[in-house]
């Protein structure tokens, strides 16, 4: 039951993916390269091949309280190099930070400010599972394919590369 569960979650994860990779194909340079310029190495993730195995095994390790890997008694907390060797990504510029900003905003309100849209739709586009709140890949990919605003198209494909390659959790 797990496996054919977990089996089901990569195979729509790999299928968003791969639009996601012929949504960028299909831009002309100038979309790109406002992509490139605003978001710098993160394009290159469409590209990763993962070890499947590895990072099955390394989720058991994880600790999700303390963001770290915990083995036996020694927590360990992966330095940019070691993801990059990790994933095989050497096209990472380990010169560029890459955090995560703290923002107070709602849920509601960031997705308002990433995809342009007011507060209504947005509201109906979100969804929740758990504590969790997220919107579909469906309503993304439909907003970066019909969105008339360059930039909001980037910042809304890019949204969708996090939600899917760096913390798919639906």
């Amino acid at each position: 039951m797990e496996r054919e569960f977990f089996g089901k979650v990569e195979d729509n994860a790999a299928n968003s993916l791969q639009e996601l990779k012929e949504i960028c194909d299909q831009w002309e340079n100038k979309i790109k390269q406002l992509f490139y310029s605003n978001y710098g190495d993160l394009p290159y993730l469409l590209n990763v091949k993962v070890d499947k195995r590895l990072f099955r095994a390394l989720v058991q390790y994880w600790n999700l309280a303390y963001n770290c890997f915990i083995f036996g008694k020694v927590d360990l907390v992966p330095t940019v190099e070691e993801y990059t060797t990790l994933l095989r990504c050497r096209r990472i510029q380990v010169d560029k930070a890459y955090l995560r900003v703290v923002n107070f905003l709602t849920f509601l309100k960031k997705l308002m400010s990433i995809t342009g849209m007011n507060e209504q739709w947005v509201a109906a586009q979100i969804k929740q599972k758990g504590d969790s709140k997220y919107i579909t890949w469906k309503n993304l990919r439909d907003l970066i394919l019909a969105h008339l605003d360059v930039k909001k198209k980037v910042d809304i494909f890019t949204f969708s590369i996090y939600g899917l390659v760096i913390s798919p959790r639906h």
